[in-house]
């Protein structure tokens, strides 16, 4: 019995390879990868409801688990990086938008958002994000100098304007992403900016210069630029809020909304 059944089980592994390798070599590379996708993701799925069902998935939800605050750090780091990703090439023009500047001595750039406490600047060659604080108990210092308490202590200064607060929980975010909201929290003050920061003061020049513009240029090409930059810095596809509104803010004043 067991001789006819392993003889059955050769013809049909057989007959399958067959016509298997005659999709192989008829069907699109492309097409192929995608398959092969949807296989691997079934077979896992298999193996995990096999092992949940025999009680061996314990191990797994370990690992899972101690995968899962790295997780959230490198999304938290990925986001607030995306305040000055795009801004290379992305925010135009001469000068770049938001600030953007020549960097001095390596030859590469730098773009620069200025808001009432702080000037934050990211390196296009190095990928390096600092800030030098303009304003408050520890004006001309930078960011990279203070410890995480003091940190705290200027954003709770910086809660005073809006756009300061957006930047530099930006920077936490990418620095500190495990700690510091909870201790900013405990220590009696409130994570998040409002909406204040959308209705600050703008004048056509800086609206030209966030949108990535030539001063004059026509509606066709505000309208061109706000999509392009939308597309890229919009919070849904893990851009920034802060940039977000200052992009809508210099569309409505140049099209005279």
């Amino acid at each position: 019995m067991s001789g006819r059944f392993l003889l059955v089980l050769l013809i049909g592994l057989a007959i399958v390879g067959f016509f298997g390798y005659r999709w192989f070599v008829r069907t699109p590379p492309q097409q192929i990868a995608q398959k092969l996708r949807q296989s691997v993701l079934w077979i896992a799925a298999g193996a995990l409801i096999l092992l949940a069902a025999s009680g061996r998935a314990h191990w797994l939800w370990a690992l899972l688990g101690g995968a899962l605050p790295f997780a959230q750090r490198l999304l938290m780091a990925w986001r607030a990086f995306n305040l000055f990703k795009h801004l290379k090439g992305q925010m135009g023009g001469p000068g770049g938008g938001l600030g953007g500047s020549p960097a001095t001595g390596s030859g590469g750039r730098s773009s620069t958002v200025n808001t009432r406490f702080l000037r934050m600047s990211l390196d296009h060659q190095s990928g390096a994000l600092t800030g030098l604080v303009l304003e408050g108990a520890f004006k001309g210092r930078r960011l990279s100098e203070l410890d995480l308490d003091q940190l705290l202590e200027l954003l709770g200064e910086c809660r005073s304007d809006e756009q300061s607060a957006a930047v530099l929980e930006a920077y936490l975010d990418r620095e500190h992403p495990d700690s510091w909201r909870e201790r900013f929290t405990a220590r009696g003050g409130r994570t998040g900016s409002g909406n204040g920061a959308l209705g600050a003061a703008m004048n056509r020049e800086e609206a030209y210069q966030v949108l990535g513009l030539e001063p004059g240029a026509d509606e066709a090409a505000v309208i061109a630029a706000h999509r392009r930059l939308m597309q890229k810095l919009h919070p849904d596809r893990g851009g920034s809020t802060f940039l977000a509104a200052k992009i809508n803010q210099a569309k409505d004043l140049l099209l005279g909304k």
